[in-house]
């Protein structure tokens, strides 16, 4: 796409946003970042050694729809002010991974999914890696996909998608995509409607022709429909827990299977992922290395050695044998209910933060099953205390981490584990998951 003599709006000035002025001045269009918010003063530095306006704490509605582009950050929903009249004015609105495709030349491996799509995308990047091959990692996770087409020479790259990222993606591309699950997650944006958050996540396959493949989750009734319905015509490769997959992968309780050209076969007890999702995670990134004619001592080696990011069922400690894991990440039921699902001792579960529109039903039967006391952490725990009443005998309030991991040490025993994983958004008592997270295990060193 020709920028020289264009002019494009950049909305929202985070990794994504400073990353497309990069790439937008290197290309040669006229940009404009604006921020409703606080521009970090790093991203504010960079912003000005590149030579580029921008502004902070208001949106200059004159001058960004003067734009013939909008890139807008993932985190703006469609409903506010400014993208209204743009779109009214019938000025092109997309994502930073749309604009970094219109000059990307590697090849793609896009991931998407309602959970297990960090660690999908850490465990693939992980093998290609490994494999001798030129891999970026971008996307939700890592670096600026626009800023590394700008700066980098990659062969692949690995594309961790959200939803919001996908909904503003029209003429992108996947050579592999891989769709782990979809259940109900953030429905706020999607008019509460189910099958618009599943038309999204299928946007990961627009566009993919008979020689692209995609890698699906089979034991997913909607993403099977899904298929059903669209009949797409590129290669599928599914993974399973329940049934052998002639072409795709499988697993049961012994070992994953992987039939892709050669067969691939593999220890359950060998994976350093652990948990029935994490066999899923490690059969999705399997798929992508057969694909990729990735060897199988190479893919086997990677599975053994990989650790997992941050926030994600992350090992802190163990305090007179009271084991810590921290899983601020679990934004949401689903990933609390795979957390709960991969422990193996009687559990103290801190839970709580902003609800989403959660149904904790679908938590009940594990709860009875693995959880001793459960520690709301949060400023509106009643739904939490109504859900879980008749189902464990303690349930107590913290208003801080530190409050929360006093608790823990104090209901578990030896050979008990307190697991922060809170199904919920974490802005009403933190900055964000991460700062969630980071609290957690600092309260726990402190023990």
């Amino acid at each position: 796409m020709e920028g020289k003599g264009k002019h494009i709006a950049i909305l929202g000035a985070g990794e994504s946003g400073i990353g497309t002025a990069f790439l937008a001045k290197a290309k040669g269009w006229t940009a404009f970042v604006s921020d409703f918010g606080q521009i970090k003063e790093s991203y504010q530095k960079e912003l000005r050694e590149l030579g580029i306006d921008w502004e902070q704490g208001k949106h200059d509605f004159e001058r960004i729809l003067q734009a013939d582009l909008i890139v807008k950050s993932p985190g703006i929903p469609d409903k506010v002010e400014i993208i209204k009249q743009a779109k009214a004015k019938g000025i092109k609105i997309i994502s930073e991974i749309e604009f970094a495709g219109y000059y990307n030349t590697a090849k793609t491996i896009c991931i998407t999914g309602s959970n297990g799509k960090t660690t999908t995308t850490m465990l693939t990047h992980h093998v290609l890696k490994k494999a001798g091959f030129k891999v970026g990692l971008a996307g939700n996770v890592g670096q600026s996909f626009a800023k590394q087409v700008a700066t980098e020479d990659f062969d692949w790259y690995v594309l961790e998608l959200s939803s919001f990222q996908l909904d503003d993606m029209y003429d992108f591309k996947a050579d592999i995509a891989i769709l782990t699950n979809i259940t109900p997650d953030h429905l706020d944006r999607y008019n509460y409607e189910m099958q618009n958050y599943v038309d999204s996540k299928m946007r990961v396959i627009q566009n993919q022709t008979e020689n692209d493949w995609f890698i699906y989750n089979a034991d997913d009734e909607l993403i099977v429909n899904e298929i059903k319905k669209r009949m797409p015509n590129m290669q599928l490769a599914p993974f399973s827990l329940k049934t052998p997959q002639e072409k795709g992968g499988y697993a049961d309780e012994k070992q994953i299977t992987i039939n892709i050209k050669e067969q691939f076969t593999m220890s359950i007890h060998d994976l350093a992922l652990k948990g029935k999702h994490n066999t899923q995670n490690s059969l999705a990134s399997g798929l992508a290395a057969r694909i990729l004619d990735i060897r199988n001592d190479v893919i086997r080696q990677s599975f053994e050695d990989f650790v997992n990011v941050e926030h994600r069922l992350e090992f802190v400690a163990k305090v007179n044998g009271i084991e810590f894991i921290n899983d601020s990440k679990a934004t949401n039921v689903n990933s609390s209910w795979f957390a709960l699902e991969s422990m193996e001792h009687p559990t103290v579960w801190i839970v709580g933060g902003v609800d989403k529109g959660n149904d904790y039903s679908q938590l009940k039967a594990l709860v009875q099953e693995k959880v001793k006391a459960i520690i709301c952490l949060g400023t509106e725990n009643q739904k939490i205390i109504e859900a879980f009443a008749g189902d464990v005998e303690t349930i107590v309030e913290a208003g801080s981490a530190m409050e929360a991991v006093a608790y823990g040490y104090r209901l578990a025993k030896k050979d008990e584990t307190v697991l922060l994983s809170p199904a919920c958004a974490s802005f009403d008592l933190f900055e964000n998951y991460e700062d969630r997270g980071n609290q957690f295990k600092n309260a726990v060193r402190a023990l």
